[in-house]
């Protein structure tokens, strides 16, 4: 598979020289400034590459997502949902880890089931330059289940920062994309490309947005969702991937977070944030992959936002 993916990227570079020249110092240590999310991944054709032929499809089929004969055969072998579910997750993270790691052989790797397996992997994005935060299937349980709101999230930081996200919906074979230095865009494999742009602030009772209740301490639930009536529509998704996405293309107002896991956050927080949110700490300050205890809230812009952290100042020092 990965000889495949470099053999195409290969090919794709002979078409595309001055492209590819820009990404030839990716791979090694380098100082750049803070901002250049772009120049950090060479345009981003070097991520870019991997996601026709890593991500979109062999993504689905190491996740057990090919014709429905195999899937219908998967669901037999496990006998039980989660098993499934953690068996793509794992098969997945392998594969996507390993091709960008003959890609971007200096970077730091952080996938969510490594990081199970080895947690201290949390304490070295402070110190990467170049660090890869990844989620292969955001949404398990959905997926398990066999709801279709689940997608892939991979997002690159530069010493916490996030630089560069995408979130990729292998159902629908589409995702958004962005970095720290360009408006953000959503784009399909048929070729279709439109900018990103969060809704219009409005009242509060006005609103539709995520809280995922069931991520909060148990003494604090009754309290927020003593809130919910207040505004238009509150749900959970159950899929952060899904939920940025809605929010960065304005289908949605806003969003609170329960836990702070860097593969959740760290390209949505910066799409949507390019894609004109107010995207802020719960107790104030910027978000940054780093953060490990707190909440984030994002709203349509800074009216808004504070609006809504007047609602849930009660969390600010949770």
């Amino acid at each position: 598979l990965v000889d495949r993916v470099e053999h195409e990227r290969a090919e794709d570079r002979h078409t595309r020289p001055d492209e590819a020249q820009v990404g030839t110092h990716v791979g090694v240590e380098v100082d750049v400034e803070p901002g250049d999310g772009a120049v950090l991944l060479g345009g981003h054709h070097e991520v870019l590459d991997l996601v026709p032929g890593v991500v979109r499809g062999e993504h689905a089929l190491a996740a057990g997502l090919g014709p429905l004969d195999r899937l219908a055969q998967l669901l037999r072998e496990q006998h039980a949902e989660h098993l499934l579910g953690q068996d793509a997750d794992l098969a997945a993270e392998a594969m996507i880890t390993r091709a960008l790691t003959r890609a971007f052989p200096s970077a730091l790797i952080v996938g969510e089931e490594a990081v199970g397996q080895n947690p201290p992997l949390l304490d070295k994005i402070v110190s990467a330059p170049l660090a890869f935060i990844l989620d292969p299937i955001d949404g398990t349980s959905n997926f398990a289940h066999g709801l279709s709101t689940f997608g892939m999230i991979l997002a690159v930081t530069r010493f916490g920062k996030p630089a560069f996200g995408v979130i990729y919906d292998p159902v629908n074979d589409d995702w958004v994309i962005g970095d720290d230095f360009a408006p953000p865009r959503f784009e399909r494999s048929s070729g279709i490309s439109r900018p990103l742009g969060v809704s219009i602030g409005k009242p509060l009772a006005d609103l539709t947005g995520y809280v995922p209740l069931g991520n909060f301490p148990t003494a604090l639930r009754p309290r927020i969702a003593a809130t919910l009536p207040g505004f238009g529509k509150v749900n959970s998704l159950r899929c952060s991937a899904h939920e940025y996405r809605t929010l960065a293309q304005g289908h949605a107002d806003f969003m609170l977070s329960g836990t702070l896991q860097p593969w959740d956050h760290a390209a949505g927080a910066l799409i949507c944030a390019q894609a004109g949110a107010h995207v802020e700490m719960l107790s104030g300050g910027p978000y940054d992959a780093t953060l490990r205890s707190g909440h984030l809230l994002v709203a349509p812009d800074k009216t808004t936002w504070n609006n809504l952290r007047k609602v849930f100042a009660f969390l600010a020092d949770d």
